[in-house]
């Protein structure tokens, strides 16, 4: 049905920038929301933020501040600007797409923040 790519991930220290990209392709009507989640080990998955397709906005308290989400509509493409990244971001980092009432998933991008 719906695939999506995600890139951007890897290997940076404290104090350093990433931005992870997602693209949805497929049977694709239109999108009503995008998000981020990521999921360190031994701990449950957790929402980083998430865009509507209106543009509006909402952080996880630990991003606030530090993460931007953002969209491109006519690409399908949703994007997470990370500065000031800390050794406590270190995850696994899923993009979600809701696209009617169904939520799609992508494989997930490892962020890893070295002190």
């Amino acid at each position: 049905q719906v695939q999506l790519v995600e890139s951007g991930g890897g290997f940076v220290q404290a104090g350093g920038s990433l931005r992870l990209s997602c693209a949805a392709s497929g049977s694709i009507s239109s999108i009503n929301a995008m998000a981020w989640y990521r999921q360190a080990p031994g701990k449950q998955r957790e929402l980083v933020a998430v865009i509507t397709r209106g543009g509006a906005t909402n952080y996880a308290d630990s991003a606030k501040g530090r993460f931007t989400i953002s969209r491109d509509n006519a690409k399908n493409t949703v994007y997470l600007q990370m500065n000031s990244l800390k050794p406590e971001d270190t995850a696994l980092y899923y993009c979600k797409v809701t696209i009617v009432l169904t939520n799609y998933w992508g494989q997930g991008t490892q962020v890893t923040v070295s002190s």
